[in-house]
């Protein structure tokens, strides 16, 4: 009994020995043993491990990609526009033993710390360096600036036993104080371009104005030009018309146009006309027997083309009674009348009576 009563004691010191001689590596992280703060053995493989109990401890540090937020900073580019900036990086542990010199009992915060410290100057460096501007920054040629960080920070991460795999910037503004005169510059660049593109516009407008206006010139002045053509031809076709009818019956010619000249300068029943008694214009309606004129002036309505009819219909009657007698029953008697003046030209010829009638003074 007294056995069994010392045997239990020592059973369960010697369990606790063995329990804190065995510690597990989790696959997530990798671990130290330290003896009175000396790094004694490295675990980075995942599995159980052993160690001294109270002599050693364990120390486990992260083996994932971490992640780290940087403050905003401001940063001025060659073309001295103040910019405010934000990033963030992802690294991982790459060399614990590295780590644990560099940063001692910190821990992953004194390297966040210290991290953060080597990312804001180098984005400073790199946004700030020669050629980049403003407008580089925002541009597609960001990745490559951002790759330039992340090569510098790498470099001055390694001694820390850090592995910086990438940095991005996060937000780039304007300060406060110059969002207000910047906004103004690109209102400013925007109406310019605006502007730019109204003039252009009015001068493909006034190009295409001009265009159509020396269109509608041409066109209008070949129209005109065979216009004339055709007008010329007709006149003289007209002219010729008249110089053949001229020449196969010269006093037939001459009578038709005197009918003519009547019928457009007697247009009323009450017209009345001022000659004096020697005027060439009334020579077929002047005779001794009006009843000859009727006969004469009935032939030759029987004859003709209906204009004749229509011009013989509207010249005047004499005032005798005898000239309502109808053409069929009153002889047909050719009394000479007054001599007719010389025929002009075919031309002239055409219009000499009708000048005769715009001479007369008509009175209503």
């Amino acid at each position: 009994m007294r056995k069994t009563t010392l045997l239990i004691p020592i059973i369960v010191i010697i369990g606790a020995v063995l329990v804190s001689s065995v510690f597990i590596v989790d696959e997530r992280q990798k671990a130290l043993v330290l003896q009175f703060g000396q790094i004694k053995a490295v675990k980075e493989n995942p599995g159980l491990a052993f160690k001294i109990p109270l002599i050693q401890d364990v120390v486990r540090y992260d083996d994932r990609i971490l992640s780290i937020d940087t403050d905003p900073i401001e940063v001025t580019p060659s073309d001295d526009r103040r910019l405010v900036v934000d990033a963030f990086a992802r690294y991982r542990i790459s060399d614990v033993v590295q780590f644990r010199q560099a940063v001692g009992l910190g821990g992953e915060r004194a390297a966040e710390d210290r991290l953060e410290g080597i990312l804001n100057p180098q984005i400073r460096a790199v946004l700030g360096s020669e050629g980049v501007t403003s407008n580089t920054i925002l541009s597609a040629d960001r990745s490559i600036l951002m790759e330039r960080i992340t090569a510098q920070a790498r470099t001055r991460a390694a001694p820390l036993g850090l592995e910086v795999i990438d940095v991005r910037l996060k937000q780039t503004a304007l300060p406060e104080q110059n969002l207000e005169a910047t906004f103004d510059r690109m209102r400013a660049e925007r109406e310019r371009e605006a502007a730019d593109e109204i003039a252009r516009g009015e001068e493909a407008a006034q190009r295409v104005r001009a265009t159509a206006d020396r269109t509608v010139v041409e066109l209008v002045s070949e129209a005109t030009r065979d216009a004339e053509v055709t007008r010329g031809e007709a006149d003289a076709e007209r002219n010729g018309i008249f110089a053949e009818a001229f020449g196969a019956d010269q006093e037939f010619f001459e009578f038709y146009r005197s009918l003519t000249a009547y019928q457009r300068a007697l247009k009323a029943n009450n017209s009345t006309m001022v000659l004096s008694p020697d005027s060439e214009f009334f020579n077929y309606l002047r005779s001794d027997n009006p009843r000859d004129i009727d006969t004469t002036l009935n032939q030759t309505a029987a004859t003709d083309t209906p204009a004749t009819e229509s011009s013989a219909a509207e010249a005047p009657a004499t005032d005798s009674p005898e000239a309502e007698t109808p053409a069929a029953e009153s002889p047909v008697t050719e009394t000479p009348s007054t001599p007719a003046p010389v025929a002009p030209t075919p031309e002239e010829g055409a219009d000499a009576t009708e000048e005769g009638a715009a001479d007369a003074t008509v009175g209503q």
